[in-house]
């Protein structure tokens, strides 16, 4: 049953970082992998990253390996997403979701909550 509400999207131009937050509540959160979606105009969700409950492993998409990298704090109930070296194609509304099953699984979409979402846009 957590709950999760993403913040920091917003405006930026190419060559850019952005800081993605995830808080979440619920007394499950320590135990959940996380992950990070987006979702770009006409287009279809993807999966961009997960981080593994103890937050010592982390899966990346191809897309973003080496520009991205998530951390998580249990204590402070937050997922981060730091976005390095943003291009025009990052643009896309960004989701946060939790899941109970191994973070391949999260990778895989299959998790139990997601958050609202944040818009990240690029310009050229």
């Amino acid at each position: 049953q957590v709950q999760l509400e993403e913040s920091g999207g917003g405006l930026v131009r190419a060559g850019d970082s952005l800081r993605l937050s995830c808080a979440a509540s619920g007394r499950t959160f320590s135990g959940n992998n996380m992950g990070w979606f987006r979702q770009a105009p006409g287009k279809e969700r993807e999966f961009v990253g997960t981080i593994s409950s103890s937050g010592v492993t982390a899966i990346y998409a191809d897309s973003v390996r080496g520009r991205f990298i998530i951390s998580k704090d249990n204590a402070k109930n937050t997922v981060n997403l730091q976005m390095n070296s943003l291009k025009p194609e990052d643009t896309a509304v960004y989701y946060c979701a939790a899941g109970g099953g191994a973070i391949i699984s999260v990778q895989r979409g299959l998790v139990d909550s997601w958050g609202k979402g944040t818009l990240v846009i690029v310009s050229s």
